[in-house]
This record gives structure tokens, C-alpha cells and sequence, in this order.
């Protein structure tokens, strides 16, 4: 299984425990991204280390490249110098370099065509883990607007309980009740004080002078009293 399809296998196992778990949205999708770009991290060093390794070929081709050039100038001064064998030699050593250096060039070829495939993949990587950042800001604004209807409908549920305006309601009839109570009260009060009243001005008419009224009829009847004459005269 190659890199990619490790890391894409891990992420997928990661955001399935995540739902699994049934956990709030927002922590979810925060999660999610964060493990992701840690496996983004992970995957870019170890496609930064294949790089560097066929950079590392590349060097090594060049080198036996230029090394298989020097053996071969030098086997042209032995020739013209008359030095066969000397020719010989360098030659010999020019093909072991040229050798090597074809043995470098079909590797670093290969390793350049990995290593291009896997920075392409990687790129493709962190297009898809911006655009997934990107779906999560959506998400977690759909869930706020999700979670303030509901607030706003539970809200407006609760105030369509009749209950609440019951209570204004007995409250209206007991504060009615406590006026006609004491109005009531004013009521006997002043009736009250009307009696008392009456019962102060009966008095001057029903004191001294009743009983002063009295006795001269009882006078009277006795023939106390000569006619035509009061007892006050």
C-alpha cells in the first residue's frame, strides 16, 4: 500500500471513531482538520526525504559522469604521450565510472518520476484539506444558524404556554379583589362616622331639654301649674 493510500485510509479511520463517538459538530470537524494536517505533515516529510534522495542520485550520476570525462582525457594525454598502457588503465577506469553513472541516471530517473508523482499527490492533498477547512467554517456556521433557530423556536414555544399568562391573569383577580376589599372598607368607615354623627345631634335634643319637657307635663297633670303660666315664668 503506498503513502497516500496509508494516509488516506488513516484520515478516513479517524473521522468514522470521530462520528462513532457522536461528539458536538463543531469539535468534530476541528478535530478532524487537525489530524489531518498532521498527517499532511507527516506525508510532506517523508516525500521531502524522497526528494532529497533523488537529488542525492542526481548528484551521484553527475559525479560519475564527470569523474568517467577526467579518466577519459586522461587516457587522450597517455595515447599522445605514448603511454599505452597508461591509456589502457584510464580507459578502464573511465568505463567503471561511466558505469556507475549509467546505473545512477536509471535510478535517479526513476526516484525523479516517483518523486514528481508524490509532490503532485501531495498538492492534490492539501487542495482537498483547504477545501475541506473551508467546508467546516460552512458546516459550523450551519450548525450555529441550526442551533440559534431552535433556541429562537424554543423560546417562542415557551411563550405560547398558556400558563404564563394564567398567572398574569389570577394575579389581575386578586389585585381587583384587594380594591373592592378596601373600598368596602372605606365604605363602612364613612357609615361609621355618619352614625356617630347622628348619634351626637340626638343627644342635644334628647338631654336637659327632654327631661326639663317632661316634667312640666307632669305638672301639668297634677294642677301644679296655673294656666297660662310656665313653670319658667
Amino acid at each position: 500500500m503506498g503513502l497516500f493510500s496509508r494516509l488516506s485510509t488513516m484520515i478516513k479511520s479517524n473521522i468514522n471513531h470521530l462520528i462513532s463517538k457522536a461528539e458536538d459538530p463543531e469539535k468534530m470537524l476541528n478535530q478532524t482538520i487537525i489530524e489531518m494536517k498532521e498527517q499532511y505533515a507527516k506525508a510532506k516529510s517523508q516525500v521531502t526525504q524522497a526528494v532529497a534522495d533523488e537529488k542525492r542520485l542526481k548528484q551521484r550520476y553527475e559525479k560519475e559522469m564527470e569523474l568517467s570525462k577526467e579518466w577519459e582525457e586522461k587516457a587522450k594525454l597517455a595515447l599522445q604521450r605514448g603511454r599505452e598502457d597508461l591509456a589502457r588503465e584510464a580507459v578502464a577506469r573511465r568505463n567503471e565510472h561511466q558505469q556507475l553513472a549509467n546505473e545512477y541516471k536509471l535510478q535517479w530517473d526513476k526516484q525523479k518520476q516517483a518523486t514528481d508523482g508524490l509532490k503532485n499527490q501531495l498538492q492534490t492533498l492539501n487542495r482537498k484539506i483547504d477545501e475541506a477547512d473551508r467546508k467546516k467554517n460552512l458546516l459550523i456556521a450551519r450548525k450555529k444558524r441550526a442551533e440559534a433557530q431552535k433556541s429562537i423556536h424554543q423560546t417562542i414555544s415557551g411563550l405560547s404556554d398558556t400558563s404564563a399568562f394564567d398567572t398574569f391573569d389570577r394575579m389581575a383577580e386578586k389585585v381587583d379583589q384587594l380594591e373592592a376589599e378596601a373600598d368596602a372598607s372605606a365604605d363602612m368607615a364613612a357609615l361609621e362616622a355618619g352614625s356617630n354623627l347622628e348619634d351626637q345631634f340626638a343627644e342635644l335634643t334628647t338631654g336637659t331639654g327632654a327631661v326639663e319637657s317632661d316634667l312640666l307635663e307632669l305638672k301639668k297633670s297634677m294642677g301644679l301649674l296655673e294656666e297660662g303660666k310656665s313653670d319658667t315664668e
